[in-house]
Formats: structure tokens, sequence, C-alpha cells
């Protein structure tokens, strides 16, 4: 199903983040023609960087709050497919700089849809938003596509707002009856595995601190997630592009794409699996501290059964390997024991394999 992308004109928006390194060097292997558009490499190290990405692909370096710029390329590429994951994507950085959040989730999110109106083409644009742009009751089930949406803090609300924008644009300006471009909106969030070193997220400052015999603190040891591999989601975006490039049904409609229910462990269940991997391991448990940081959510599911539904796509992976592939790349990265270009497709291949062992139909 994924050689749909063999030979297409891919844009993908934020290709040097996290999930971006990982969506390019999954398309890259397709055979897809990547563009990527993104300002520089957003931490040090980077996965972008460390798998030599770069030769493999068009590189833009453009701030997405640059409309006439990002609208250049888009419509310059005459893109088959369009990734939209550029984003502020941290929510304590939400709190000190809202306007950045709000420019670049809200009106970022305005300025790829503004391009996309341009188009006079066929091109599937699948805009990534968050798990977090529901309305978080931290109640016990999971949040369905349908649920009330915003949040309490500048970075749930923006994806919020992106998410109206969505619909509103779809609404207002792409016919489902007649629009060559067909857009979907995809949620996900608490993502995993190897390349990510951004600040205030639990694996990244696991490794930065057990590298180099240091102490991780955990601020939050009882807050749970749905823990999910970096290649779940991304499974679930690629499917979701060929779907529809296929039919019009899904156009204009949000998907959830999370783990299985019993997928859920909390911050400290997390660090001691990820520590059956690693050597010196060492974390402090801050509890007791008084509470200064702003609010984080500490409970939120995701009901995934619309992605089941039409596009049979369910993830692959249960806790223990997720943990475990994500401890594999960060050692191999840190011991120098094989390039990160190798290790980043033996991963992906790796994936791709467990999905057509359990009978996924885009794996085949």
């Amino acid at each position: 199903m994924l050689t749909k992308f063999q030979d297409k004109t891919v844009l993908i928006t934020g290709h040097t983040g996290f999930k971006g390194a990982w969506l390019t060097a999954w398309l890259i292997r397709l055979g897809a023609k990547v563009i990527g558009v993104s300002l520089d490499n957003p931490t040090n190290p980077s996965h972008f960087t460390a798998a030599k990405m770069t030769s493999e692909i068009k590189d833009f370096r453009i701030d997405i709050r640059n409309q006439a710029a990002l609208e250049d390329v888009i419509v310059s590429s005459q893109p088959d497919f369009v990734f939209h994951l550029a984003a502020q994507a941290l929510v304590r950085r939400s709190y000190d700089d809202p306007l950045e959040t709000w420019g670049v989730n809200l009106l970022g999110t305005l300025h790829v849809l503004e391009a996309l109106r341009k188009l006079k083409k066929a091109c599937s644009a699948v805009i990534i938003t968050s798990d977090k742009c529901y309305d978080n009751e931290e109640w016990i089930w999971g949040y369905r596509e349908t649920d009330a949406l915003g949040g309490p803090d500048p970075y749930s609300a923006s994806k919020g707002a992106a998410e109206l924008a969505i619909r509103s644009y779809v609404k207002s300006y792409f016919s489902k009856e007649t629009s060559k471009v067909r857009i979907a909106s995809a949620r996900a969030g608490n993502v995993i595995g190897g390349g990510d070193w951004a600040v205030d997220r639990i694996i990244p400052d696991c490794v930065k601190a057990w590298s180099t015999n240091n102490i991780v603190e955990l601020r939050n040891p009882h807050a749970t997630r749905p823990w999910q591999h970096v290649l779940e989601p991304l499974s679930g975006y690629l499917n979701l592009a060929v779907a529809l490039s296929k039919s019009s049904t899904l156009h204009g409609e949000a998907f959830n794409f999370g783990p299985q229910a019993q997928q859920n462990h909390s911050v400290l269940e997390l660090v001691k699996q990820m520590a059956l991997h690693w050597e010196q391991v060492r974390w402090q448990d801050d509890i007791f501290k008084p509470k200064t940081e702003p609010y984080e959510s500490l409970l939120l599911k995701l009901n995934c059964d619309k992605s089941l539904h039409y596009l049979h796509w369910h993830a692959v992976m249960d806790f223990e390997d997720t943990v475990r592939m994500t401890a594999e790349w960060y050692k191999s990265y840190y011991n120098k024991s094989v390039k990160i270009n190798d290790m980043t497709q033996s991963q992906i291949e790796t994936y791709t394999s467990l999905a057509k062992q359990q009978g996924l139909k885009w794996a085949e």
C-alpha cells in the first residue's frame, strides 16, 4: 500500500524535528521525492543531522510564519502529498512564550492551508495536530474525534484552535465533491523513540543524563501516558494520506493514532523499563517537592476505533518492545556502534515486518 509514495513528490513541514526526521527517513526508503520545509535543526544532537539526510532531499529552511516564503515553496513544488508537522511542541515552553506557540501552531497551519488553496492539482494533505487538542478532563476513557477541543495551557489551546481552522477551511474552500486537494487531520502524542533530544521530555532527559552518568529528575513520576513508538503514528499518517488519495470519503475528517489501552503507563514505569536496557541509571523522584511548575495533565488517552474502522490501522508494538527499540537506538548513537541511518532504516524494517505479521494491509 505504501508503494503509492514511489516517485511521488512529498512535502514535509518540520522535517528536521523528531517525528519529521523519522518520516523523512521512511519516505526516502519508500522512494519518494522529499521536500523539507523547516527551521534549522531544533536540537543538538539531531537525528536529521546524524543520519545525514540533507543530501537525500530538497531542504528548505523557512519559518512557517513567513506566509509568502512557505506558499512559494509549496506552490512551486506541486506536491502529491503534504505532511504538516512543523510546530512549537512543548507544553512548558508554551507558558513561557505563548505568542510564539500560537503563531507557529495556529498561524503556521493557516499558512499551509492558504498555500494548499493555490494548488490546481490533486494533493492529499495530512495536518498533524496533537492528542492534547482535546479539552482534557483527565477521565479514564479515551477521547474520540468528536469530543470537545481546547485545553488550559497555550500549547493545547493552540492545537485545538488549529483543528477548528482546518475544519473551517475544508468547509469553506475545499468542497468534498469538487476539491482536488483533500485534507485530514491527525492527532497523536506521547511519542518516544530514538532521535529525540528536546527539552522537558522524559526519554531525552534520561538519555542525556545517563550518557554522562548524571541523575535524571522526574517532575511528575505518577503522571500516566499512552506511550507509543514514533513509528506507530507515522504509519497512521502514511496510511491516511494514501486513503485520502484514493477516495474523498475521508476528506475533512480527523483521526486519532494511539496505542492500545493497556499501554498507559506512568512516567516512573517508563523510566524503570528504560533502565532495563541501560547501564548506570539513576533518577530522583521529586514528588514531595513543592509544585511551582505550570500545570501539565496527569492523564490522557485516545480512542482509536475510527482509525481501525476506516483505515484498518492499529498500533503494532507493546510497551516493552517500544522501550527496548528506543533504548537500542540511543545506545547505538552514544556507543557509535552502527551508523545512525542504518539503525533508523533497520528499525523501520523491523516495525514494518511486525505490522505485516499482524495482517496490516499497509505493510504488504
